[in-house]
């Protein structure tokens, strides 16, 4: 579920748009329609080594099996290639230790939406706990933040500096007020396409990235936390679409430029069992694709995510990201699986949300499950906030200032495509809310956290809704800034 809500700054009166709620996959045949969603790129492939080291000479040797090496990825035991010879990944496997190699899978990371215009905005007043004494003019509107109690730990002096976050996503706009400043380096794995967000359309990257560390300058929003910087890698194509070749890289990429964390608000639900379609070397073309039964394939895919987060990790890396938006119980359908959530090594974050949290915005429960979570005791680590829309009514109300429809109030805002503000739901806007506490807990330790570490105090801080314990649903619990960076280090 992506829906959002654009907001333009800049002019004397603001213009917004509104997503219309877009149809889901039916949950019944929630199988069937990701496995249409995955494709198999015919000429590109994964070598995954038997080891964390590569073969020596893998060049010559891919060479000599029909293909050509374009990347190594050392320490992951992980090489991309290209090949138009059908029985490439037959010859390179007999390459001396190498595991497997496999064709690369295209996927759709997140969807666009389309937009409908709504009333104009007023300005807002700031009505956060005023003990923050912030005074960014959409930052009432962040009812996450509260949610998580960011606000208090940054009255306790932890906003994250220090810390670095890389955000694996779409496009993004690298001139928005809100971001600019905590950029420190961009990059883009696309081919073609730059990591600048392309269009004024609403931008998947912008929002998640402003999630975590929006600039604290009284202009619009402000990230969980506000002074980590920010390390954007575009792994998706600005219609959402990517491969998990470009995943891999983006990760390695991540580790390579000393990320503290990384957020990857994007990922596939994969039946382990299933029929995909093949795009017979014109990814663009999809009249000649083909139907193909590659179980193999699949399996030895998760074990490549899974050497590349595992290679996150050992190099001090905290990986988090989305659950998915499939509404699936991944404890009871083990056939599907979540990728990269359910990755060795990552945290899985589901969402929660109000409903009608505008009408009553003081007793509203913001720790409600969102509609659309995937869920599951094995699937879900922690919880945090990531809207919904399952308010069934259409007025329009007015919260500090702002006027709009009720069920958008319910969604996270925060920045996209050209300088401008969104509502969005998902479990997509929940991974940044916890990739910001991680920082925050980066940056309360002085930078050079270790995972185990991060995750410890994250379990120890987490406020434990739902069943006592790890539950289906929340997991050990929603993530908790304030707690995490004051008793969470004691209790870890």
């Amino acid at each position: 579920m992506t829906l959002g809500l654009a907001l333009m700054t800049g002019c004397s009166k603001e213009e917004i748009q509104v997503s219309d709620v877009a149809a889901q996959a039916s949950r019944s045949n929630l199988a069937e329609a990701t496995a249409q969603g995955v494709v198999r790129r015919s000429h590109e492939y994964i070598i995954l080594s038997a080891t964390d080291a590569l073969p020596a000479d893998l060049a010559s040797k891919t060479a000599a099996a029909n293909g050509k090496l374009t990347t190594e990825l050392p320490g992951t035991g992980l090489a991309i290639a290209t090949s138009t010879d059908p029985d490439f990944a037959a010859k390179a496997s007999r390459i001396s230790g190498v595991r497997s190699v496999i064709h690369d899978f295209s996927y759709q990371g997140y969807n666009p939406v389309s937009a409908r215009e709504t009333p104009a905005l007023n300005e807002s007043d700031n009505t956060n706990p005023a003990s923050t004494g912030d005074n960014d003019r959409f930052f009432p509107l962040q009812w996450g933040h509260t949610a998580i109690q960011a606000p208090e730990a940054w009255n306790a002096g932890a906003r994250g500096r220090g810390a670095l976050v890389a955000v694996l996503d779409g496009g993004f706009d690298l001139t928005h007020p809100d971001l600019q400043a905590n950029i420190q380096e961009s990059v883009s794995y696309v081919p073609g396409e730059p990591a600048q967000f392309a269009s004024t359309a609403f931008s998947h990257g912008t929002h998640t990235a402003g999630t975590i560390a929006a600039v604290d300058n009284t202009i619009g929003v402000v990230g969980v936390a506000p002074d980590a910087k920010l390390l954007l890698v575009k792994v998706l194509a600005d219609g959402g679409r990517g491969s998990f070749s470009w995943m891999i890289q983006g990760i390695y990429y991540a580790v390579a430029h000393n990320a503290d964390v990384i957020n990857m608000s994007l990922g596939a639900a994969i039946p382990r069992n299933s029929k995909y379609l093949d795009d017979n070397g014109t990814p663009d073309d999809p009249s000649d694709d083909k139907v193909v039964n590659e179980t193999k394939e699949i399996q030895e895919l998760l074990v490549a995510i899974g050497k590349a987060t595992t290679y996150a990790n050992k190099k001090g890396t905290t990986v988090i990201a989305s659950a998915g938006n499939d509404a699936n119980n991944g404890q009871r359908d083990q056939d599907l699986v979540h990728i990269p959530s359910g990755a060795t090594g990552v945290i899985s974050i589901s969402a929660t949300g109000p409903i009608g949290w505008a009408l009553n915005p003081l007793t509203a429960d913001l720790d409600r499950v969102a509609s659309y979570t995937n869920y599951g005791t094995s699937d879900v680590d922690f919880a945090a906030p990531g809207g919904d829309a399952e308010y069934p009514g259409n007025e329009i109300v007015t919260v500090a200032g702002v006027r709009q429809y009720a069920f958008a109030f319910d969604m996270v805002f925060s920045c996209t495509s050209a300088g401008r503000y969104s509502w969005s739901a998902g479990t997509s806007m929940a991974g940044p809310h916890a990739a910001g506490v991680a920082a925050l807990i980066v940056g309360k330790n002085g930078g050079q956290m270790a995972p185990a570490q991060v995750r410890a105090v994250l379990r120890a801080s987490a406020d434990d809704l739902g069943k006592t314990g790890r539950d289906p649903y929340y997991g050990y619990g929603r993530v908790n800034a304030y707690r995490a960076v004051t008793t969470g280090f004691q209790a870890q």
